[in-house]
């Protein structure tokens, strides 16, 4: 055959085939995603092959082939002018038809792959959210200095225990924190001998409660009281943070050391409880609603019910394939009575148990959330703190007194009473630019805020014994004066008798 030169004979074809296809084994489950793309424009060809693995997200592309030319060849360039009439009119009605199928298969794909989630994909194989409810079946524990320990390698909580499931070992490590939340309570009320106290303090026996924990002579002590306020989150009574209890130890985590250290100083303590806010059950099952037998339709009720049911079972086995992760379980909370937020909790303990205590100097310690909730305290009862409260020590503290619109006389009260050991890279208590004008700040010598508690152990204590002492110097002085001015009234009195 013949073939002449025309710059009119110029022929694209293109063709494009979508496969899609899913498989699963009993131990690893695919899903393989493959585009094939043929096109032919002149003498150019590219094949492009797309390979995508949920199994491992880091292998996700398997193969990538692309860009595979040829020389133009004279046949290509000169075919237009040989074409028969009835072979080009073939070639257009196959063109059409292609053209339709390719079209369809296309909307088929594009809702296919709306309807993927990978992140969803990827959980598939999770195991099961069932865990041990032990610290011993957990294979943990605490070795002599506190620090949690595996029992068989000795070796420190490892997060990731299984690789490229995230959530699994979240959920995992949240597990093993509701262990360590008992487990502290554990050692407040067996190794620090404190009971717990219900709220609110008329709670009936179907309402949910909360609880704080107070030591034997909380109420009774005379002289001084401590109160112990944690920061916001999944912390607990009697803890500053769990990430510290279980990646360091119950020194740097718990509030077990400053409770330990104040009742060997002669202090009373109460143990707050701010996080504890509400009761969580889980929700009733809801039955899917009936379609209305009033709703207007075309269709006669026997044929639409089938196509309900049909459309019905192409969603659930569509799920079935691509979307079947574990359900996490719903719940709805029920807050508890007047302790609903941290705030109200604070200013509740203050009104039912700290305002009716013994003690004449009251000292509080607030971290991070609880130092907020401390200023609103003070916000509400103001003349009630300043009476009664001796040193505030602040660790990180969250509070801002202009937006808590704080009063004047709070702010100045704060300064002469309060001190906040901030996270810092300067050493211990050297001394820092106050932001607001509301209390002294100083290092705690740690960049680390959920360590600036127990980095400021030895400080904070230093720092109530200082105010406390020269509160008593100030009340001996005082308490002399009046003496002494009785005694040279009595003289005068004398001396003109």
């Amino acid at each position: 055959m013949q073939f002449t030169s025309s710059p009119l004979c110029f022929i694209r074809t293109s063709y494009t085939l979508v496969v899609c296809a899913a498989y699963e084994s009993s131990t690893v489950g695919s899903n393989v995603l493959a585009h094939c793309h043929l096109t032919g424009a002149a003498s150019f060809y590219t094949i492009t092959v797309m390979v995508l693995r949920r199994d491992s997200v880091s292998d996700r592309i398997r193969m990538h082939l692309s860009d595979l030319q040829e020389q133009k060849g004279l046949m290509l360039s000169h075919l237009c002018s040989h074409l028969t009439t009835a072979l080009y009119i073939l070639w257009i009605t196959m063109a059409q038809v292609a053209g339709q199928e390719d079209r369809e298969k296309t909307t088929a794909l594009k809702d296919l792959l709306s309807r993927i989630d990978l992140d969803e994909l990827m959980k598939k194989d999770e195991p099961p959210f069932t865990f041990p409810k032990t610290l011993e079946e957990f294979e943990y524990v605490f070795n002599e200095h506190g620090q949690l320990r595996h029992i068989k390698t000795g070796e420190p909580f490892v997060f990731n225990a299984r690789e490229d499931l995230h959530r699994w070992n979240q959920k995992r490590y949240e597990a093993l924190g509701e262990i360590i939340t008992q487990y502290v309570y554990e050692l407040l009320e067996k190794k620090c001998n404190m009971t717990k106290a219900l709220l609110p303090v008329d709670a009936t026996e179907d309402e949910p409660t909360s609880f704080i924990y107070l030591s034997q002579d909380a109420l009774s002590n005379p002289s001084k009281l401590l109160v112990l306020i944690q920061g916001s989150g999944v912390v607990r009574a009697g803890q500053w943070a769990r990430r510290l209890i279980i990646n360091q130890d119950l020194d740097s985590g718990t509030q077990i050391p400053f409770i330990t250290r104040a009742m060997e100083e002669g202090y009373g303590v109460m143990v707050l409880n701010p996080n504890e806010n509400y009761l969580e059950m889980e929700k009733p099952v809801k039955s899917s609603p009936l379609p209305s037998p009033t709703e207007p339709s075309d269709e006669p009720a026997e044929k639409r019910e089938r196509k309900d049911d049909k459309e019905g079972k192409k969603k659930r086995e569509f799920y079935e394939k691509y979307r079947n992760p574990q359900k996490e379980t719903e719940t709805e909370r029920i807050p508890i009575r007047e302790n609903g937020s941290s705030e109200e909790h604070v200013l509740y303990v203050w009104d039912h148990f700290v305002s009716k205590a013994a003690a004449k100097n009251v000292f509080i310690m607030a971290h991070s959330y609880g130092g907020l909730s401390f200023v609103e305290l003070m916000n509400q009862r103001e003349m009630q703190v300043k009476n009664r409260v001796c040193a505030v020590a602040l660790t990180d503290s969250a509070h801002n007194i202009w937006l808590q619109e704080t009063s004047k006389g709070t702010q100045d009260w704060m300064q002469q009473h309060c001190c906040n050991w901030v996270s810092s890279s300067e050493p211990l208590d050297t001394p820092l630019d106050p932001m607001l004008p509301d209390c002294p700040r100083v290092s705690a010598g740690t960049e680390r805020h959920e360590l600036t508690s127990w980095m400021s152990f030895i400080s904070i204590f230093r720092f109530f014994s200082e105010v406390l002492e020269a509160k008593e110097g100030e009340e001996a002085e005082e308490t002399s004066n009046t003496v002494t001015t009785r005694s040279s009234s009595l003289k005068n009195k004398h001396q003109d008798l």
